[in-house]
């Protein structure tokens, strides 16, 4: 397995991860989740060439994506509360369903946890959602911890 920066050649591929990504939310909210795309193969495009967006892909021998992970870059300059550091958020982490269980998902945290350490970042921050409990799983099992916790009250 190799990791590299996702390319256009990707988007295939990252449309259907995405659709599982989707779904899962979809089947565990879909008050709040759509069956739908989350993103126009345009839209894809401009995010793959944003220096502040990075989408990390884990690929195989053949150079397929195996998983990606879109990460965003966040930063507070001069900001009257919160410190100024810099922050690498991953907006989604997904591994084909046909590739679960191979630690795809454990390596390409890994190499996106390098990668921020070797571009200066403080922390790799995320948010998973309640319903998605493996995901919540996995996120503890490669040492993630809660930093904070986003309620609701539905009306």
């Amino acid at each position: 397995m190799n990791f590299r920066r996702a390319l256009d050649k990707d988007i295939p591929q990252m449309h259907e991860l995405l659709r599982q990504v989707n779904l899962v939310h979809h089947i565990g909210r879909p008050d709040l989740f759509k069956k739908a795309n989350k993103y126009t193969d345009e839209e894809l495009k401009v995010i793959l060439k944003d220096e502040t967006r990075p989408i990390f892909a884990a690929v195989d021998d053949n150079d397929v994506m195996l998983g990606y992970a879109f990460c965003v870059h966040q930063e507070h300059p001069n900001d009257n509360l919160l410190t100024d550091i810099k922050t690498l958020y991953i907006d989604d982490l997904c591994v084909d369903e046909n590739c679960r269980g191979q630690h795809v998902g454990k390596r390409l945290y890994e190499y996106v946890l390098s990668w921020a350490k070797e571009k200066g970042y403080y922390n790799v921050t995320l948010n998973v959602w309640n319903c998605n409990e493996s995901a919540m799983r996995f996120y503890e099992s490669v040492g993630m911890t809660p930093y904070k916790v986003g309620m609701e009250q539905i009306l």
